[in-house]
């Protein structure tokens, strides 16, 4: 199990990597553009992103 610890880092990333999205892309693109850039963001974080 993980701990509180572990998801508590894993949170911060994932909400920082989403914040930097939308600063870099602005608001009013369609959904997917968003998830990919995201799922790009993640993985470079060194987190497992799947589809």
């Amino acid at each position: 199990m993980i701990q509180e610890d572990e998801l508590n880092r894993i949170s911060n990333v994932v909400i920082g990597c989403a914040i930097e999205v939308h600063r870099i892309l602005g608001p009013g693109l369609l959904e997917s553009a968003y998830q990919q850039c995201l799922a790009w963001e993640l993985r470079q974080a060194q987190l497992e992103v799947t589809e």
